[in-house]
């Protein structure tokens, strides 16, 4: 069964990075579209950033040019670089394929403290 696990998230002041990583079972992210999203408390599941097998990328509005994604296909991984925190940027983030969803790993919790 296709298993999803992200880490590298903690708690870091506003203006911070932190550099999440996401590793799969099998090579689920060597063959497929990956994403990163979020959930914010109370809110619901968001994607922030997006990126195809040949690495092209797409971010939502709140996180252009501030997130980086990545992938290394033969590592079978996708990370995301996040610089410039800012508070609402809080919340747990996870990966996943966004046009299969496979079942959703246990998500690494962002804490941006101001």
């Amino acid at each position: 069964q296709e298993q999803l696990v992200e880490s590298g998230g903690g708690l870091v002041q506003a203006g911070g990075s932190l550099r999440l990583s996401c590793a799969a079972s099998g090579s689920i992210i060597s063959r497929s579209v990956m994403a990163w999203y979020r959930q914010a408390p109370g809110k619901q599941r968001e994607l922030v950033a997006r990126i195809t097998i040949a690495g092209s990328t797409m971010y939502a509005d709140s996180v252009k040019g501030r997130f980086t994604i990545s992938r290394d296909n033969a590592k079978n991984t996708v990370s995301l670089q996040m610089n410039s925190l800012k508070p609402e940027d809080t919340g747990v983030y996870y990966c996943n394929a966004p046009y299969v969803l496979y079942n959703w790993g246990q998500g690494t919790q962002v804490t941006v403290s101001t």
